[in-house]
């Protein structure tokens, strides 16, 4: 009996705690319901656009950044620079990894976007001391891929870039040169002599002035011929190396004998890694110069992207138009 008490009591005090009963009223007042959650669900089909949109913004991203020379290095775009290795080339600390998807995209990519740009051209290629080999090398086989007839190499030796020296190579220059030259100072005559020597408004073979001019600036140690053009080349890109100590003075010289250079044919385009823009680079110094809106420069060329953007900077350059373009330190922004 005292069993079946206790239960009834037990009952009837879970009864007051789980129903709330008005004091008044004997009804049963009900607890307001909770708000329920609604889940949207989105059609699979939505889902799969937004992943797909996701991904390419993503990729795009990382794209411009190499293409920009954002991703190789530790702040390429920064004047701070970037860790250096590899004895006295200067070159940024690129990860492999990088470097490989650069170099796979570039390949991927190059055909679609620069074949046939140049069909109708011819261009030589001027280097200066520093250029890079592997720089090079890719910039000519870009120049093949895009149509253009590479007609040789040309490398600038530091004589002929040396300030010291400007006498005796405004000397070459009007002895070798003779009617056939032009200027109005000593680099305006030295760049009217090699673009004689190289260039012409139409592909063409290589006539006995331009053969003496060759002749005497190999001579006297201010060029030296790595590739021999047999042709007159319609367009000029100076390769230029990473910025070292002698630069400030090379940019110097460059810029004043380019507006001749550039005169001589359709257009020339003065290209370098990313550290040649600096003020002290010879990109740099081009930039600043009076000669910056007459030919194109790009500051890119260390990486595989930014040597197919170089490559669309002259194909700018030869339609008559120039600007600067490359990193942060370019006026006309990351791509021609």
């Amino acid at each position: 009996m005292a069993r079946a008490r206790s239960l009834a009591a037990g009952r009837r005090r879970r009864g007051r705690r789980g129903d709330r009963h008005h004091p008044r009223r004997h009804e049963l007042v009900e607890r307001p319901a909770r708000p329920r959650r609604r889940w949207r669900h989105l059609d699979r089909r939505t889902l799969l656009v937004i992943n797909l949109r996701y991904h390419l913004v993503s990729l795009a991203a990382v794209l411009f950044a190499l293409a920009a020379g954002i991703a190789v290095g530790a702040g390429l775009l920064d004047d701070a620079g970037a860790t250096l290795n590899n004895d006295d080339q200067a070159r940024p600390d690129i990860s492999p990894a990088i470097a490989g998807f650069d170099a796979a995209y570039a390949e991927s990519t190059s055909p679609g976007l620069i074949r046939n740009t140049l069909a109708d051209q011819s261009v030589v290629v001027f280097t200066t001391p520093g250029a890079r080999d592997a720089e090079i090398t890719g910039m000519m086989e870009n120049l093949q891929s895009a149509g253009a007839t590479v007609t040789g190499r040309v490398a600038l030796t530091g004589k002929l870039l040396s300030p010291s020296e400007r006498q005796f190579a405004e000397g070459v220059a009007t002895q070798a040169g003779g009617d056939e030259i032009s200027g109005d100072g000593a680099y305006e005559l030295i760049g009217s002599a090699l673009g004689r020597a190289f260039l012409a408004p139409e592909t063409g073979e290589t006539d006995q002035a331009a053969r003496t001019i060759r002749s005497a600036f190999a001579q006297g140690e201010l060029i030296d011929i790595v590739q021999e053009p047999e042709q007159n080349a319609t367009l000029a890109v100076v390769i230029t190396g990473p910025s070292s100590s002698e630069d400030a003075d090379y940019g110097v010289v460059v810029s004043q004998f380019a507006g001749a250079v550039d005169a001589s044919g359709a257009g020339l385009l003065v290209a370098g890694p990313v550290s040649s823009s600096e003020d002290r680079g010879i990109v740099g110094r081009v930039r600043s110069s009076e000669v910056a809106s007459e030919v194109s420069t790009f500051d890119v060329t260390d990486t595989a992207t930014g040597r197919i953007a170089a490559v669309l900077a002259l194909v700018r350059e030869s339609a008559g138009t120039s600007g600067a373009w490359g990193t942060s330190r370019s006026a006309d922004g990351p791509l021609p």
